[in-house]
């Protein structure tokens, strides 16, 4: 692969939010995982822990989250952002915009807004999420480690044609996640990862976010 061909991968990338409800075959799930578990660890620790779901399993953990997220109160393993300033609030926006504009949402429509902040719990349709988990006693090391698991699941997806979204909001239920799934309590919890084959017709799918320059997040020295 030439440094062309991994630009070409990251720029088709994108966070799928609506899917299409044809299932992806077992052993691309498991290409896309040996792939993921390539990526480098703090002392090669290897700390990611992944549940995936297909089929009726999927169904039922949808139905089930949904009704949490529709009755009960979040409360993360990790701690959410404290707050978005400056450019990082300007992106956000941006992006929180782009989708509204794209599927139909009116700038202080709030019962349109909140129709679609539940597709998040319903899993934008997908036909598999993973839940990805790490253990408590690395911390934030564990958890920075699971990130490049997260971005190499991601970019092996998308070279198979398998479209994916990482939900930081399915994971602000973190003790039913533990319950549902029977994941040990010392294990964090840090995201899920819906994914399957995107409907490409779907107005959510129908919009890109950019990218800043290295000018603006690189302090070059000498």
């Amino acid at each position: 692969m030439t440094l062309s061909d991994l630009n070409t991968l990251l720029a088709a990338r994108h966070s799928c939010r609506a899917f299409r409800p044809d299932p992806v075959p077992r052993e691309h799930i498991e290409q896309i995982l040996i792939s993921a578990g390539r990526v480098p660890s703090w002392c090669n620790a290897q700390p990611w822990n992944v549940v995936v779901t297909s089929g009726t399993e999927t169904e039922r953990f949808r139905n089930a989250l949904r009704e949490e997220a529709m009755s009960g109160a979040p409360a993360p393993d990790l701690p959410f952002p404290t707050s978005y300033s400056g450019v990082y609030r300007d992106r956000r926006r941006e992006c929180g915009w782009a989708l509204y504009e794209a599927v139909g949402v009116e700038r202080g429509d709030r019962a349109a807004s909140a129709r679609q902040m539940i597709k998040n719990f319903t899993l934008f349709d997908a036909p598999h999420c993973a839940i990805l988990s790490s253990p408590a006693e690395l911390g934030p090391y564990g958890a920075m480690d699971c990130g490049g698991f997260v971005t190499a699941f991601t970019l092996a997806a998308q070279s198979l044609g398998v479209a994916t979204i990482p939900q930081a909001a399915v994971a602000s239920y973190g003790p039913f996640l533990h319950r549902y799934f029977d994941i040990p309590e010392d294990r964090l919890i840090l995201c899920a990862i819906s994914f399957g084959y995107a409907d490409k017709d779907h107005p959510a799918n129908g919009f890109r976010t950019d990218r800043a320059s290295p000018d603006a997040f690189v302090d070059w020295l000498g």
